[in-house]
């Protein structure tokens, strides 16, 4: 495979941090490497493709063929449960009102309402993912934005500034003796493509020349989970989980081996031999039909051939049952989770007001990511404004990033309130339908539609009619009534209508 060995170069970076640009490559696929098999652990729990643990070997080899695991997927429900309540809405500049209508066009345009969603699901799983931001030749205003696993990304921070000084992004293409390994390394002034030599050598892939754009920024953001001053990385969401979701795998398996073994009547026969046990045509019976057959007829009697069938009373698996229940408790005291998510309550709420209180723990857990992932994605939009303009404004300083509301009110409570607010001018009308979670294109057409009756009122009074002021006269009795006027709008454009 063709390529420029980078010892024969010098490098158009120079020195980042004391490394040369394969050095650099070398220690994050290191660093990488160190991870990825505990990172693969953490998505195989999510999947529910956790190996059983708790189980003697000896009996997990005699059952291995007869025995499959059974798997009580909490960590899913625990990362979907969170997950569920992240929806980016929009991007608002600061003294706006209204989200910025440039801003979420790039980010629609690469379809970041979806990938979005999977970067929170892998980052709450695996710890972290990442977002990559990089220039679109078929459209130079419009950024390509791309969100990645933690499978396929590492990053490194700068110990004083926080801030990502190198990344790498690994994928392989082909199969068998067609396999090819590239990578992408991420600077601060370069974006360089490598391709892996068969003697195992990274050179510098020829069909990607090297981007030296000089911006001074890692074009990459850690999208981390709960990360803290020494784990700047993240630690996943299912940490305090796993542990739990084993033991509860173990019972119900063993609740599935007691149901096979113990959960039947046993029945002992005295005075028979095999050639007893035969159906109507005088063939042999499998073992399980003797063990499960609900009527045994037979010629042979106490008396004369000693023949007699004794039952022993079969094993109760409430002991499991009361187990599972006890883990689940113990998972939700540690996630937050309401009982009725984990099925160990089937008792109706007193009220509405129940369900939201036995929520609130799990609500304010979904708005904390909000708040740490909120910065993520402001700086991702600077990012974005960097790479199309070679810059960003002092505005992109403070960008506040608009969530969808985490809790789960009902429509006519969230309705209620809202209306309140807006009608003790507590709260503008904007403010008041993002309350109700319609989303920012939804708005737009609200506020159009309310210029439009504004316009209509302004029309009629510059003709001379006055009705939408005063209203009409009344009918006199028997004859047809005027129709409706144009009723003069509350608000437009986010303020109230004088």
């Amino acid at each position: 495979m063709a390529g420029l060995l980078v010892e024969d170069r010098e490098d158009v970076d120079g020195l980042v941090q004391g490394r040369s640009e394969l050095e650099w490559l070398k220690h994050l696929i290191a660093c990488h490497d160190k991870e990825i098999g505990e990172l693969e652990r953490l998505n195989g729990y999510y999947e529910g493709k956790q190996e059983l643990s708790y189980m003697h070997p000896e009996l997990q080899r005699e059952l291995e063929e007869s025995v499959r695991q059974l798997v009580i997927n909490w960590p899913r429900l625990v990362v979907d449960s969170i997950e569920e309540r992240l929806d980016v809405e929009g991007f608002r500049y600061p003294g706006k009102a209204e989200a910025d209508a440039e801003l979420w066009r790039i980010w629609q345009a690469n379809d970041l309402d979806e990938q979005s969603q999977q970067g929170h699901l892998d980052a709450l799983v695996m710890r972290r993912s990442y977002v990559v931001v990089g220039e679109n030749e078929a459209d130079p205003t419009t950024p390509i934005v791309t969100v990645e696993s933690a499978l396929d990304m590492y990053a490194e921070h700068d110990p004083r500034t926080r801030k990502v000084v190198a990344a790498v992004k690994r994928w392989c293409v082909g199969e068998g003796s067609q396999e090819e390994h590239h990578a992408t390394l991420y600077l601060p002034n370069s974006t360089i493509w490598w391709v892996r030599q068969k003697a195992g050598g990274w050179v510098l892939d020829e069909k990607h020349p090297r981007h030296d754009h000089g911006r001074g920024e890692v074009v990459v953001e850690v999208l981390a989970n709960r990360p803290r001053l020494k784990e700047r990385n993240g630690v996943s969401e299912l940490a305090d989980v796993i542990p739990l979701s084993d033991a509860a795998c173990k019972i119900g398996t063993d609740m599935m081996v007691s149901a096979e073994y113990t959960a039947t009547p046993r029945r002992v026969a005295f005075g028979f031999g095999e050639e007893d046990f035969v159906d109507e045509q005088g063939r042999k019976l499998s073992m399980w039909s003797r063990i499960a057959g609900r009527i045994w007829a037979t010629e042979k009697t106490r008396k004369e051939d000693g023949a007699d069938v004794i039952q022993f009373p079969e094993a109760s698996l409430s002991n499991f049952h009361a187990t599972i229940n006890q883990l689940a408790q113990l998972v939700a005291a540690l996630t937050g989770l309401p009982p009725h998510f984990l099925g160990y309550t089937t008792a109706n709420p007193a009220s509405a007001d129940a369900i939201r209180s036995s929520e609130a723990r799990l609500i304010k857990r979904a708005e904390r990511k909000q708040r740490a992932w909120g910065g993520t994605w402001e700086r991702v939009m600077r990012l974005v404004l960097l790479v199309r303009d070679g810059s960003a404004s002092d505005d992109a300083r403070a960008l506040e990033t608009i969530w969808r509301d985490a809790s789960t009110p009902t429509v006519a409570q969230a309705a209620d309130a809202a209306v309140k607010l807006f009608t003790a001018k507590i709260v503008p009308l904007r403010p008041t339908r993002e309350r109700l979670n319609f989303s920012q294109a939804e708005i737009a057409r609200m506020e159009e539609l309310d210029e439009q009756a504004a316009q209509a009122v302004v029309d009629r009074l510059a003709a001379g009619d006055v009705t939408p002021l005063f209203g009409t006269k009344p009918a006199p009795p028997g004859s047809e009534p005027d129709p409706e006027p144009v009723p003069v709008p509350t608000g437009a454009s986010g303020g109230n209508a004088a």
